[in-house]
C-alpha cells in the first residue's frame, strides 16, 4: 500500500512591497496583514477586527484597494503591493496625507492608515470612471460622476473609524482628488455647530 504523502503547508514566497523585493517562508494559512506585520515588521497596516469589516488594514493591491486581513500572503505573490510605509515620497507627503493633516482627518490615528490607501484606490477609481452604488447616471458615456460627498462617502464606507472623524476623512479625499466638496458636513451637523457656539 502506498503512504500518502501530505502537501506541504509552507512555502518560500516573495512579496514586492513599496517598490522593495522580500523573500520569505509562510504557513499557507498566513494571511497578508500577519505577513507584514509580524513577519516584515510593516506595521503601519493595522489589524482591527481582523474579519474584514473595518478597513484598518487596507493596502493596495496591484493599485487596487484590498483588507490585508482577508487575503492570504501566498495569494499576493508577484504583486504590487503598497503599505502606508510606501505612500510617501522620502520625507515628502503624498497629497492624500497631507489633505488628512491638514484637514484633521483623523482623531487616535488607529484607522488613518487604512483610510489613506483606501481613499488612494477611491480616488484612483473615480478617475477610471467606475461607478459606485450611489452613483447617478452608470452609462459609460455619461463620464465619471462628481466626487461629491455623497461619493466619498459610499465609496469610503467600508472604512471605519472609531472617533467619528468622517466629516475631515470626506474633506480630506474630497482635497487630494482636486474636488470641491459641497455637503461634506452631516445632515445635522451644521446645526448642533450652531447650537455650540
Amino acid at each position: 500500500m502506498a503512504q500518502s504523502t501530505a502537501p506541504p503547508t509552507s512555502s518560500a514566497i516573495t512579496l514586492h512591497i513599496n517598490g522593495d523585493k522580500y523573500t520569505l517562508p509562510v504557513d499557507h494559512r498566513t494571511t497578508l496583514l500577519d505577513a507584514l506585520r509580524e513577519r516584515l515588521d510593516l506595521t503601519g497596516t493595522k489589524k482591527g477586527c481582523d474579519q474584514g469589516q473595518c478597513g484598518a488594514c487596507t493596502v493596495l493591491i496591484d493599485g487596487r484597494r484590498a483588507v490585508s486581513c482577508l487575503q492570504l500572503a501566498v495569494a499576493a505573490e508577484g504583486r504590487a503591493i503598497t503599505t502606508i510605509e510606501g505612500v510617501a515620497d522620502g520625507d515628502r507627503l503624498h497629497p492624500v496625507q497631507q489633505a488628512f493633516l491638514d484637514l484633521d482627518g483623523y482623531q487616535c490615528g488607529y484607522c488613518t492608515p487604512g483610510q489613506i490607501c483606501s481613499a488612494l484606490g477611491v480616488i484612483a477609481e473615480h478617475a477610471a470612471g467606475w461607478p459606485s452604488a450611489v452613483t447617478p447616471d452608470v452609462r459609460p458615456e455619461a463620464g465619471p460622476p462628481p466626487l461629491d460627498a455623497e461619493e466619498i462617502r459610499e465609496r469610503m464606507s467600508g472604512n471605519l473609524c472609531r472617533c467619528g472623524a468622517y466629516v475631515s476623512i470626506v474633506e480630506a479625499v474630497a482635497r487630494a482628488a482636486g474636488s470641491q466638496v459641497e455637503g461634506a458636513v452631516e445632515p445635522g451637523a451644521a446645526a448642533i455647530e450652531e447650537r455650540v457656539a
